[in-house]
C-alpha cells in the first residue's frame, strides 16, 4: 500500500526526510518546465536519477511510494514513464504501473500495461491491473488479465473494479469455464477466487427500458 507525504515523514528519519524534500523539490522544478522541446528522447530530468536512487535513501519498504511521489510531483510525461519503466528494476516498474491513473497520461501508458501482463511476475502482473488497466484496457485485453491473474496465482482482489467490468460480461463467463475445466483435467487446483468471479459474469445484464 502507498504511504502519503504525511505517512513517509512520520516514518522516515531526518537524513531520509530531507533527501524527499530535495528529491520532490527537483520534481516540481521539473513540472514547471517548458517540456514542449525535448532536447533529447534519452536526456534525463534530475528527478528521474532520485527515482531509481529511492530505496537506498529511504529504504526499500518506503521505496514504491516515495517513487509515486516523484512522479506526481513531476507530472510525469509519457517520455518519463515509459523511460523509467523501461530501463527500470521490477520494483522501479511496479512503482511506474501503480501510479499510472494518477498521470494525466489518457491511454498512451497502455504499452507499459501489455508489458508487465507479458511476464511472468506476480508483483507487475498485480500492479498492471490496476485502476490504470481498468479504466484504458478494452474488453478483450481486459478479461485476458484477469486469467492471467488466475493463471499466475495473482489474487483477483488485486484486479481493480472487478466487480464493475465483470458484471454480466458473458464472454469472460465462457473463459472462466474453459479455464476451469482445463485446470480441472489436468488435475490442478482451480484458484478460489475463480467463482466469485465467474459469479458476476453470468449475471444477467438488465434488460434497457423503453423510453417514454
Amino acid at each position: 500500500m502507498l504511504r502519503s507525504r504525511k505517512e513517509l515523514d512520520a516514518e522516515l528519519d531526518g537524513a531520509a526526510r530531507a533527501w524527499l524534500d530535495e528529491a520532490l523539490t527537483e520534481a516540481a522544478h521539473a513540472a514547471t518546465e517548458d517540456v514542449t522541446a525535448e532536447a533529447s528522447p534519452y536526456a534525463s530530468p534530475p528527478w528521474e536519477l532520485r527515482y531509481a536512487a529511492a530505496g537506498r535513501h529511504c529504504g526499500p519498504a518506503h521505496a514504491d511510494s516515495v517513487r509515486s511521489l516523484l512522479l506526481i510531483e513531476a507530472r510525469a510525461p509519457l517520455s518519463s514513464v515509459t523511460r523509467l519503466y523501461e530501463q527500470g528494476t521490477a520494483a522501479e516498474r511496479r512503482a511506474v504501473l501503480h501510479t499510472l491513473h494518477r498521470l494525466a497520461l489518457g491511454s498512451t501508458a497502455l504499452p507499459l500495461v501489455e508489458d508487465a501482463l507479458r511476464t511472468n511476475d506476480t508483483r507487475l502482473v498485480a500492479a498492471a491491473v490496476g485502476p490504470y488497466a481498468a479504466t484504458h484496457l478494452d474488453p478483450h485485453a481486459w478479461r485476458h488479465a484477469v486469467l492471467k491473474c488466475l493463471f499466475t496465482g495473482v489474487p483477483l482482489t488485486a484486479v481493480a473494479r472487478l466487480d464493475e467490468r465483470a458484471r454480466g460480461d458473458a464472454e469472460l463467463a465462457r473463459m472462466l469455464r474453459d479455464f476451469a475445466a482445463e485446470r480441472t483435467a489436468a488435475g490442478r487446483d482451480v484458484p478460489a477466487d475463480l467463482s466469485g468471479a465467474l459469479t458476476l459474469a453470468e449475471i444477467t445484464p438488465a434488460a434497457p427500458t423503453e423510453e417514454s
